[in-house]
């Protein structure tokens, strides 16, 4: 059986990087009492920034 190969879309890459960030950003928020929990909501929050720069970034269309 042959599969098909699906296609990344760099959108939804951009996206999941974003909503890994939010949840890493919340779980960080609930420990901000110590420094730990503020370096875990500043390493969340930096990849919500860089998810959604990627999302602006162009992409390289493959002909294949």
């Amino acid at each position: 059986m042959q599969r098909k190969q699906k296609k990344n879309n760099p959108q939804t890459t951009s996206w999941v990087v974003s909503g890994l960030g939010l949840l890493v950003s919340t779980i960080g928020a609930r420990m901000v009492k110590n420094r730990v929990g503020a370096g875990i909501v500043g390493f969340g929050l930096a990849h919500v920034v860089l998810g959604q720069l990627d999302r602006l970034r162009p992409t390289v269309k493959e002909n294949s």
